[in-house]
């Protein structure tokens, strides 16, 4: 499906949010961008991050080679050996500030 396809259909408060990490990614570097029927999955070529409309915000998932701890991070699980999942819950675009921002450039950085 393609993306703009995709965000016809979700919440209001999603497409402002994909938007500004989308933004952010194609800075860093070419990203594969897949809409499912779960949400967004990002690429490059391994999934390294997760975009997820939930009831009152979107979900903006990532992985990492290494533990953190956060206040900001609203889940944490590890998948295997040195590799983590996180989750930020994003309600406006402003919420993808620099903190987030890096994260999801290490995610990136990490997956190529």
């Amino acid at each position: 499906m393609p993306l703009e396809e995709y965000l016809r259909t979700g919440p209001p408060f999603e497409r402002p949010v994909v938007e500004a990490v989308l933004d952010h990614l194609t800075s860093v570097g070419p990203v594969h961008v897949e809409p499912v029927s779960i949400g967004i999955l990002l690429k490059c070529p391994a999934t390294f991050g997760e975009l997820r409309p939930m009831v009152r915000w979107e979900a903006v998932r990532f992985t990492l080679p290494a533990e953190l701890h956060h206040p900001r991070l609203s889940r944490r699980m590890r998948t295997g050996v040195g590799r983590w999942w996180y989750g930020v819950n994003v309600r406006e675009p402003s919420e993808v500030d620099d903190q987030l921002r890096d994260w999801l450039t290490q995610s990136y950085l990490s997956c190529i």
